[in-house]
């Protein structure tokens, strides 16, 4: 198990033609088993949940965002502690967590009707119903409106904050802004599904959530599975460098979220929620 972020090999690189050995970094990639611990304190018991390919770092974060975000636990006061395993085998050393639930947390394992099997890729494929997902999310209700400037020039800070990616180019981000543009928090990862859990964690552990006055931009497109996350945390301005996909579409409307894509510095697009921006232009189709 490695403990760093980065790590290094050998490549043969083709420029022009010509070919040349030198030494690259790499995004560490990795899994983590997320483990909990429920029950009375006589009766303590273990549940399984998941295996997620990620990138080593702000585990217990990414732990506590991933219960978050499926609903297992709704605030950081039914969690004990989130600690890595030490009784597991030498190569599993590090890539445990177990998150003690409070013991008059009820928590019921016959509810998890889904494999939470999820990789670095997709993290949605395990669940075997949408719908269940849908309602999990309660309605974005704020009056929160963010200065058209402050959301174009958000990509440019979260790449200016992205150490890993500055030396690998292979890691996604997931980025927490305030409402007036300042970037309160940034994490990485191989996963974007794990890059929002972890960020959703921090949120959760430092008290922000219902995150209605902060707005999140993501380094990729803007999945299903990402809004669905970010509606958990109550966020109410999605944006996204890349594009959003029709299921992530429709769930922002149905939520009330704010959802932006193809976002740069000259320019962006809006699929719902417009009036949370405050457009520089005088005249705006409506659509």
């Amino acid at each position: 198990m490695s403990n760093t972020r980065v790590g290094a090999t050998e490549i043969i690189k083709n420029y022009k033609g010509d070919y040349t050995s030198r030494p690259d970094l790499l995004a560490t990639e990795e899994p983590l088993e997320i483990r909990v611990g429920f029950g009375e304190e006589h009766n303590r018991r273990e549940e399984k949940l998941a295996v997620t390919m990620r990138t080593p770092g702000n585990d217990a974060e990414l732990a506590m965002g991933f219960l978050f975000t499926e609903g297992i636990i709704t605030n950081a006061e039914q969690v004990v502690s989130a600690l890595h395993c030490e009784n597991v085998k030498p190569e599993e050393k590090g890539n445990v967590i177990r998150v003690e639930l409070h013991p008059e947390h009820n928590f019921d394992p016959a509810i998890l009707q889904r494999n939470f099997y999820t990789n670095s890729s997709c993290g949605v494929c395990g669940k075997s119903s949408i719908e269940s997902i849908h309602q999990l999310c309660n309605y974005i209700d704020t009056d929160l409106v963010i200065e058209e400037s402050y959301i174009r020039s958000a990509p440019e800070k979260l790449r200016a904050g992205q150490d890993v990616f500055e030396h690998t180019g292979g890691l996604h981000a997931a980025g927490l802004f305030d409402k007036l543009g300042q970037l309160c928090f940034i994490r990485e990862d191989v996963g974007r599904h794990n890059a929002m859990d972890k960020l959703v964690g921090t949120a959760l552990s430092n008290s922000l959530l219902p995150l209605s006055e902060y707005f999140i931009l993501v380094s990729g497109r803007a999945s299903f599975e990402l809004v669905q996350k970010g509606a958990m945390a109550g966020t109410a301005l999605m944006a996204a460098v890349g594009a959003p996909s029709s299921l992530a579409v429709n769930l922002a409307k149905e939520t009330g979220m704010t959802l932006v894509g193809f976002l740069k510095m000259d320019g962006f697009n809006i699929y719902s929620g417009i009036e949370r921006i405050n457009l520089q232009a005088d005249n705006y189709l409506k659509v």
